[in-house]
């Protein structure tokens, strides 16, 4: 053992013995006395840490922890704190306290805790107790949402301390605990010091020398956020020695009150001393103003608090442990607690209250507690005689009772740690107690030596018995589990019951009696005997008179107790504690009376029940018209009134008589909300003056706005009207059961039983149909329905006309067509009107057919019937014309929508059978269509000419048709085994690439579980994890994830390696042509993970930027110190002042210019765009690696991922960099129509490729850098490449401009190109397939053009092909998309002497196919094939059809035609939405056990 020197001895001994100099300046060693330290430190020489900032509680009865060390007592163990402050607190306020005290001894209690403990300071790493609120709280989860939590974290502890049961977890003091006057000058050197002004001997004032500064660094003062307001930051926050001086204005005004005592004293020194110094000055007012604190608080504010006096001072007791114990910090601040009231008055010096302004409302009597916790600016403190009236109200005002009873504005208005922010103040006290390890009610009574109450009506007879029966049931009727907070609570009435007296009083004794610097020790050399007495002779009134000016007869001797209390002012007090604060009512609106609009009357639309209202205006036009515009004054509906017709108003009577609805008849009601009632009435009169003036009827009648709203026929009702309608009016067309058509409910109103009886407008007609209204065919079928002419058709007139086309012949049908278009009604059809007949269809068919074109087919159809010299035909004449169409003329329907439900469609189904028709077997046998009826959907089908045609001869036969009759049995599949085998047939088409994203993905999710897990659960205890659990997670495990996929989605970018590969075995096993499609999923894939990695730093962020400094230290303790010098960091300082924080926000910047510029809509518009910007991925990368770099949270990984890929993709730059890149001559170009630019070049020595494949071209007139990818429409036969390009964007227009000028040097006068590929894709996979089908879409038949070349010839020269049909169908939305292509086919058709290909042109455009309107354009066509041999619209022997294709009709077709075929290859290239429907079609088919289609596509 090691043995101290004596000279050390003797120098430590001086050391604590001697004056202590904590100042640090040159006046405080002329001081005759010891100077008191800030910290607390060396008040005790023997034990120089007691009542030191940072010193642990002394508990005075022994910890009650769950394991005994450290766990609090949870439930179920102990009952919930807010039930547990529900049932022990709740109660009802407003009964004076019986001892008289005031509010203002209530706030110095709080002060005076303030001086001397401080725990509310949270521990390091951050644990949580959250209170959870049971489910139903009125206040705090009125929603019965039951997830609802108040959060609490525990304070700071004592390291050494929470490790054994012997050695229990103790809270720290974070204040002095001494009655020193820390809340007035700070607990440490460098805070005493900021409050200073070091200028005689005072504390530094604001503007205003009767103020502070504002609080501002490096002080730590407590700047929550105003939970009313949320407003934030530490103006209006005053600078106090006290952390929390600024929670209430009532702890303000007691701060404000000691900061003017001690300027006070100060110039009062300076006027005795002139020649003393400001460390002279500063330390004597500061003694004396401690002084007359202790001496307040002991000897005048405790008796009045206790009603006991303390013992006589008998001088300093070193040996006395004055710690303050955590029984005391309960006990004390929960028994003032239930004498806080709901409101403090405040009055001047001849007693008159005057009322208080509230921030934004009205003034009240009061200042409401729960409105002003942290209150920035008070409107009621702004000035000195404010902060006086306030005190003066506090000193004039009696508290509340004495009692268990807490108001709520603590126990369910007190301020939370968040932003707008509330909690119960009792149940945070009794977590804290639970925090501490308080001891039980029984034990601390039995510690202190009381009495234990024998059951729980010996706890209080004056408390309400079914309080203590609830409190008792909370605890199991366990006496010895109450604990000590409660129990203390239900003990007192009208004083501190016996245990918190006890509690109180013993800390008090020892906290005077262990003071070295206590005013009475005459041994500590700070006071001589007759200033002792001063002292003691010294109270509160005579500080409030000094620093109030006011005469001393406006307070009592002794302000903690009212002793003259008037009877007006009693009444006003009880009243006031009786009642809830009255709520603030707003001004009264002025009535404002708006003219109505010229161009019309804002209003509201009511919808419908649970539809929100949207603003409209409301016009009345001259032409009895009455129209809706939107706000964007675009027409939402029109209402045509007719003649003599009457109109109901119905006006509602309450409720503000703002509501108005409009019933039209004939029409869907209109409701309309106005702002006020003189609007409504404005409107009403003008609706008015338009009826007397087009002499229509006005019914005005009045009811409530709830009978008005039920009485309502809405939008939405009309339609389940409608839809009523439509089912009856089918019903009784196809002669369905009235159950299978919906009949009308059992308790239907009046407006549904009169859904038959109901008229459609001539809208609503045109929307059935899915037409405008102003459209030709609408207006001659319209009217030629209304028979009545009224404007309206009944549903016997739609009846009448859809009997015609349902079930009427072709005659009957011919006849109707005949009399809608026979305009003059002369029983003729002229030549102009059959144009104008066939006008209406080409206009509802978005005018596919010219004017000439048209014109065209009418006198062919003339001519071709024998009328060419006819002007007028009659109706047998145009029957005769419609000879050879009878089968389409009795399949064609009027296409009804019926609504917007699915039931008309229903009906169809169940009603109409399915028109199949056949194709050939073999080249050498025809079948004849059989078995026709309707079509299922009305979809138009794959029908017409047959798939085989044999060129160069007209169809003198019967033309063929694509599908095929189930000529044999078909084993019907269950649903289960149709699911399992397109299960099957899925895995056997995609088993490559569902490997390889199987394997990537366990990879990324395995590299995100693993830095998720460690994070999480298993990391070095910094306590992040339990700080932000998911955030930590989310972005901790997705930057993993998103640092392997950012750097192995180079791989898919190796254009050369892919190539390579894609002609060796590993083919087999990788989907090289998926490299694409991968590349977009890896890239989707990751951008999800980013935003789930920004979203995790999100939670993060916000939670730190709401975190105390506390915990932020211990998660950062390499950014943050726990100093007390500064503040959370807000979410701006995290993301743009940081350097991870900067890279993350720029990385989402660069991904989201990247992302939406490779997006379809901008890559087709601007290609260079999309190039440019993906080149950022350089940019990327570098801030990916600075963004790692850091290490905020963990070590720099992402190089790890990074390192392999990246050398693979810079190995396959410099290969493409090292390809010498070849001029190559443009041959020939022609601008083709469509903005198509036709290029044919040479072809480069060596160049070798299949149809189906690409290259990538580069335009030397547009830049060397910027390549796009096109498919080659050459064949591999041909001595020259060509490439059909569409001018779609600007580079693809810029070309066609280049080539659009004319060359008078030939070849040689074209910009020459740049030459890179070819590049495989899947399309070049054709031939290895018996059957193929080649779907394009518009633009995406360009691949398959060099493929149906290259078939053709192959087959021309007798070459061994395992391909022996293919099937080419291309669908467009218009036939002008064809002439470029038209040559292409032609050709296919010329050379194709064997029949191998089947071409079919699908314009989409048009109406569906058996529609009235379609029917005629078949027609058109069909004659047009029948006389010339070509298309009408594309001038091909290729048959032109209707509406898109039901590719599954389709292809269960062709497993009929080849029936000895096990796999088709179905190839197609377009637009997304049809490459869906034929990979859906492909799953359908693949359920039956036949042939197998494998689909591959393409989309653009």
């Amino acid at each position: 053992m090691l043995r101290a020197r004596p000279e050390t001895l003797m120098l430590l001994g001086a050391l604590l013995t001697g004056p202590l100099d904590p100042a640090g300046s040159q006046d405080a060693l002329s001081l005759p006395w010891e100077v008191q330290r800030y910290d607390g430190w060396f008040n005790n020489l023997r034990h120089h840490e007691r009542g030191a900032v940072g010193c642990r509680l002394q508990r005075r009865v022994p910890a009650n922890y769950a394991d005994g060390v450290y766990q609090a007592l949870q439930e179920p163990q102990l009952p919930n704190p807010r039930r547990l402050s529900d049932a022990a607190t709740r109660g009802i306020a407003g009964l004076p306290s019986l001892r008289n005290r005031t509010v203002l001894g209530v706030f110095f209690g709080y002060h005076v805790l303030s001086d001397v403990v401080s725990v509310e300071t949270p521990g390091c790493p951050a644990e949580f107790l959250n209170i959870r609120i049971p489910p139903g709280d009125p206040v705090f989860d009125p929603d019965q949402r039951g997830d609802v939590v108040l959060p609490f974290q525990r304070s700071r502890w004592d390291p050494k301390t929470g490790r054994s049961p012997s050695n229990p977890r103790d809270l720290t003091n974070q204040v002095t605990g001494w009655l020193d006057g820390s809340a007035i000058y700070g607990s440490s050197h460098s805070w005493s010091d900021a409050l200073r002004s070091f200028s005689g001997g005072q504390l530094a004032s604001g503007p205003d020398p009767a103020f502070p500064r504002d609080s501002q660094k490096p002080l730590p003062m407590w700047a929550a956020p105003d939970p009313a307001t949320g407003q934030s930051g530490p103006r209006g926050l005053y600078a106090f020695g006290a952390e929390r001086g600024n929670r209430e204005p009532f702890l303000q005004a007691l701060g404000l009150l000691w900061f003017r005592y001690h300027n006070l004293c100060a110039q009062r020194l300076a006027r005795q001393h002139p020649d003393w110094g400001d460390e002279e000055l500063f330390q004597h007012a500061r003694k004396r103003v401690i002084a007359t604190y202790q001496n307040i608080a002991v000897y005048e504010w405790l008796p009045s608090f206790l009603q006991k006096t303390p013992p006589e001072y008998t001088g300093y007791r070193p040996f006395l442990d004055p710690s303050i114990s955590p029984e005391f910090v309960v006990a004390s601040e929960q028994f003032f607690s239930t004498m806080v009231p709901p409101g403090v008055y405040m009055r001047n010096a001849s007693c008159h209250f005057r009322k208080v302004l509230n921030k934004g409302f009205q003034s009240s009597q009061a200042l409401r507690v729960c409105n002003n916790y942290w209150i920035r600016e008070n409107p009621n403190l702004n000035s000195t005689q404010e902060v006086n009236e306030l005190l003066l109200g506090m000193a004039s005002q009696i508290s509340e009772l004495e009692d268990r009873i807490v108001v709520e504005d603590l126990r369910d208005y007190w301020p939370g740690p968040g932003k707008f922010s509330r909690t119960d103040y009792v149940a945070s006290s009794i977590q804290r107690g639970r925090d501490m390890g308080l001891p039980s009610y029984s034990q601390a009574l039995l510690a202190f030596g009381l009495d234990i109450p024998r059951n729980w009506s010996d706890l209080n007879p004056n408390v309400d018995p079914q309080v203590l029966k609830a409190t008792a049931a909370l605890y199991n009727q366990d006496l010895s589990q109450l604990e000590l907070l409660p129990g203390g609570l239900l003990e007192s009435h009208g004083d501190p019951g016996p245990l918190f007296s006890a509690i109180v009083l013993d800390q008090f004794v020892r906290l005077r009696d262990g003071d070295r610097y206590w005013f009475e020790n005459t041994r500590n050399g700070l006071f001589s005997k007759k200033e002792i007495e001063e002292i003691r002779n010294t109270t509160l009134r005579d500080v409030l008179v000094a620093v109030i000016n006011v005469d001393p007869s406006a307070l009592q001797p002794n302000v903690f107790v009212w002793h003259k209390v008037s009877l007006l002012l009693s009444g006003v007090v009880a009243y006031f504690r009786g009642r809830e604060r009255k709520k603030l009512q707003k001004k009264g609106k002025e009535s404002v009376k708006r003219e109505a609009a010229k161009d019309g009357v804002p209003a509201m639309e009511w919808p419908g029940p649970k539809e929100s209202s949207s603003p409209i205006i409301i016009q009345l036009l001259p032409d009895r018209c009455l129209q809706v515009l939107n706000r964007r004054l675009t027409v939402l509906r029109v209402v045509q009134l007719q003649p003599l017709q009457q109109v109901n108003l119905i006006l509602s009577s309450n409720r503000g008589c703002r509501t108005l609805l409009l019933k039209i008849p004939k029409e869907y009601d209109l409701v309309l909300l106005f702002s006020s009632e003189e609007e409504r009435g404005a409107f009403v009169q003008q609706l008015r003056d338009f009826c007397v003036r087009w002499a229509l009827g006005l019914h005005v009648t009045e009811m409530s706005e709830k009978e008005l709203f039920r009485k309502a026929v809405t939008k939405q009702q009309r339609e389940r009207i409608l839809e009523i309608f439509f089912r009856h009016l089918f019903a009784q067309v196809l002669d369905i059961n009235q159950a299978d058509a919906g009949t009308l409910p059992l308790d239907s109103s009046q407006k549904v039983r009169e859904a038959l009886t109901c008229e459609l407008s001539r809208a609503e007609f045109a929307e059935s149909l899915g037409l405008k209204p102003q459209d030709m065919f609408v207006d001659s079928m319209f009217s030629l329905a209304d028979k009545d002419g009224n404007g309206y058709l009944s549903f016997r007139e739609f009846l009448d006309i859809l009997v015609v086309f349902m079930k009427g012949s072709p005659e009957d049908k011919s006849r109707l067509m005949f009399t809608m278009y026979d305009l003059d009604e002369n029983g003729f059809l002229s030549k102009d009107e059959f144009f104008t007949m066939m006008r209406s269809f080409i206009e509802i068919s978005n005018n596919c057919l010219s004017k000439a074109q048209l014109a065209e087919v009418v006198e062919s159809m003339f001519r071709e019937s024998g009328f060419q010299d006819k002007e007028e035909l009659t109706w047998e004449d145009f029957h005769f014309m419609l000879r050879d169409h009878d089968s389409e003329l009795r399949f064609t329907q009027l296409c009804v929508k019926g609504g917007d439900g699915g039931g008309i469609r229903d009906i169809f189904k169940q009603n109409i059978s399915c028109r199949v028709s056949f194709i050939t077997r073999t080249p050498g046998e025809r079948s004849h269509p059989q078995g026709l009826g309707l079509p299922a959907s009305g979809t138009p089908e794959l029908g017409g000419p047959g798939l085989k045609k044999r060129f160069g001869k007209k169809a003198a036969v019967p033309i063929s048709r694509l599908y095929t009759e189930a000529l044999q049995e078909k084993m019907q599949r269950g649903l289960l085994a149709q699911k399992l085998q397109q299960y099957k047939r899925f895995v056997e088409n995609y088993r490559r690439h569902i490997v390889c994203v199987a394997i990537f993905s366990a990879i990324s999710a395995g590299v995100f579980a693993d830095r998720a897990y460690y994070y999480g659960f298993v990391s070095p205890p910094s306590g992040i994890a339990q700080t932000t659990l998911v955030g930590i997670i989310l972005s901790r495990g997705t930057a993993a994830s998103v640092s392997f996929m950012f750097s192995y989605i180079l791989l898919t970018m190796c254009r050369n390696l892919i190539t390579f590969l894609r002609e060796t075995f590993l083919n087999r096993y990788v989907p090289f042509d998926a490299a694409v499609d991968f590349h977009r999923w890896i890239a989707m894939a990751a951008v999800v993970l980013a935003i789930l990695h920004s979203a995790g730093h999100a939670v993060n962020v916000y939670i730190f930027s709401v975190s105390p400094l506390s915990l932020l230290a211990c998660v950062f303790p390499n950014v943050f110190v726990n100093d007390g010098s500064k503040l959370p960091q807000k979410f701006y300082w995290w993301f743009f002042q940081t350097v991870p924080g900067m890279t993350g926000v720029l990385l989402l910047l660069v991904l989201a210019i990247m992302y939406v510029f490779a997006s379809h809509h901008f890559r087709r518009r601007s290609f260079r765009g999309f190039w440019l910007t993906h080149h950022l991925y350089i940019l990327l990368y570098v801030l990916l690696i600075i963004h790692g770099s850091y290490a905020l949270i963990q070590l720099p990984t992402f190089h790890i991922y990074f390192l392999v890929p990246a050398i693979i993709y810079g190995g396959d730059k410099l290969v493409s960099l090292s390809r010498k890149k070849v001029e190559i001559s443009v041959v020939k170009a022609e601008l083709l129509p469509s903005g198509v630019t036709y290029l044919q070049f040479q072809r480069p020595q060596g160049f070798e490729y299949k149809s189906g494949q690409w290259v990538r071209i580069a335009c030397l007139a547009l830049g060397t850098t910027e390549y796009h990818p096109f498919t080659l429409t050459s064949a591999p036969h041909e001595d020259t490449l060509s490439l059909h390009i569409r001018a779609v964007g600007p580079w693809t227009t810029r070309l066609r401009e280049i080539y659009s000028a004319p060359r008078g040097n030939g070849c040689a006068g074209y910009p020459k190109l740049y030459l890179d590929g070819p590049f495989g894709e899947g399309h070049q996979e054709w031939h290895k397939f018996e059957v193929s089908v080649l779907v394009g879409g518009g633009i995406g038949v360009t691949p398959f053009a060099s493929i149906l070349k290259d078939l053709v010839f192959k087959s021309s020269l007798g070459s061994q092909m395992l391909c022996k049909k293919i099937y080419f169908i291309w669908v467009t939305r218009t036939q002008r998309q064809f002439e470029w292509l038209a040559d292409i086919i032609r050709e296919v058709e010329e050379n194709d002497h064997q029949d191998l290909v089947s071409v079919h042109i699908y314009i989409t455009q048009l109406a569906e196919k058996f529609d009235l309107r379609t029917t005629m354009l078949y027609i058109c066509e069909r004659h047009f094939q029948k006389v010339l041999n070509r298309s009408l619209f594309t001038g091909l022997r290729s048959i032109t059809h209707f509406g898109r294709p039901p590719f599954e009709p389709f292809f269960n077709s062709l497993q009929e035609v080849h029936p000895q075929v096990r796999k088709i290859g179905v190839f197609s290239c377009g637009p997304p939405g049809m490459t869906k429907n034929v990979e859906k079609a492909c799953q359908l088919v693949n359920r039956q056990d036949r042939a197998h289609f494998v689909h591959h596509y393409e989309n653009f």
